[in-house]
């Protein structure tokens, strides 16, 4: 009688593996899917969409950009997407104003952001009575860049005036010219900008700052209505994540594909090494809530009702968990 109640456990997780490892691809479904950068940070969906993940996991999905977290948070809220890669500010600040917007799994749960002068500009006190260039206000950058500011003595807002400019690509642009003093950015156009010769002012990932960032984001409400699909989707986003670990290539090749032409090979080698870190890009995807505390603390900052509010608020912990539970993600980087 011992032997076989033992067995059960055992018994139960064997099927539950053996589901998550085989999804309905008879129910198709079609997906927009929402993402909030030009950067190495947004490769689960991309690299999902390059290599048939989605495809395997039983979506049609079509990959749709947002300029900033705000924005990309504002779809998600209306519905034109249902599920979106976005930061951690946007989404605690939209679930402040009464959205019922969630993460269900992780993506990248550090920063590798650095703050990068403009050509005149080589050491930080030349900032001061400057401009530094971020995507939205409200956004990771926004939050990264003052941060990143106050660590190296400057005053956002007094000392530094912080600018939305947009993408990744476009904020570099922005320092290259000169148009702003500095800029927030991260791989890989702080690789381009670097061999461009911007200067390095603050490095964040050496500030030792714990940070949900862009992770995968939807609504209470869909996951009410259409758990299987949200279920799936977690599913397919710990399927990129290995693939980003153990595929070099397809990796490469998703970066190439979404950052535009010209942007040479060693930046986008660089790109996939940085982000290869249990730091950053957890094999197993749960969402951070240290990170998530991070984020509230320095939102309490401009907004009282953060203060009142829990980590444990802004994620669903139930499709990732489980998917670790079945035994998935382990047998994923067991060796062959």
């Amino acid at each position: 009688m011992m032997r076989r109640q033992k067995l059960i456990p055992v018994l139960f997780c064997s099927l539950l593996l053996s589901c998550w490892a085989a999804p309905a691809l008879s129910q198709m479904a079609k997906l927009n899917v929402g993402y909030s950068a030009i950067s190495a940070d947004q490769l689960p969906a991309w690299v999902a969409k390059e290599a048939g993940i989605f495809d395997k996991n039983g979506f049609d999905v079509q990959l749709i950009f947002f300029t900033g977290g705000t924005t990309s948070i504002l779809a998600l809220v209306s519905g034109d997407v249902p599920i979106t890669q976005v930061a951690g500010p946007g989404l605690v600040n939209s679930a402040l104003g009464g959205s019922d917007a969630v993460f269900v799994a992780a993506g990248i749960t550090s920063l590798n952001y650095v703050l990068m002068g403009n050509p005149n500009v080589k050491k930080v006190e030349q900032l001061k009575g400057g401009t530094v260039a971020i995507s939205r206000f409200g956004s990771a950058t926004d939050s990264i860049a003052r941060f990143a500011l106050r660590k190296v003595g400057l005053t956002p807002g007094k000392d530094v005036t912080l600018v939305q400019v947009g993408s990744g690509p476009a904020r570099m642009d922005a320092a290259l010219t000169g148009r702003v003093s500095a800029a927030v950015i991260n791989p890989p156009s702080s690789f381009i900008a670097e061999k461009r010769g911007l200067t390095v002012l603050a490095d964040v990932a050496q500030m030792g700052l714990v940070f949900q960032h862009t992770g995968v984001a939807t609504t209470r409400r869909f996951i009410k209505e259409h758990p299987e699909i949200v279920r799936r989707y977690v599913k397919a986003q710990v399927d990129a994540v290995h693939r980003i670990w153990t595929d070099k290539e397809i990796s490469i090749k998703a970066l190439a594909s979404y950052m535009g032409s010209g942007v040479e090979r060693d930046v986008l080698e660089k790109s996939w090494q940085n982000i290869r870190t249990e730091s950053l890009l957890p094999k197993k995807q749960f969402p951070s809530l240290e990170g998530l505390k991070t984020v509230l603390e320095d939102i309490a900052e401009r907004d009282p009702r953060a203060k009142t509010v829990k980590p444990e608020q802004f994620v669903d912990f139930t499709f990732i968990r489980e998917l670790d539970k079945s035994g998935y993600i382990d047998n994923l980087y067991k060796k062959k």
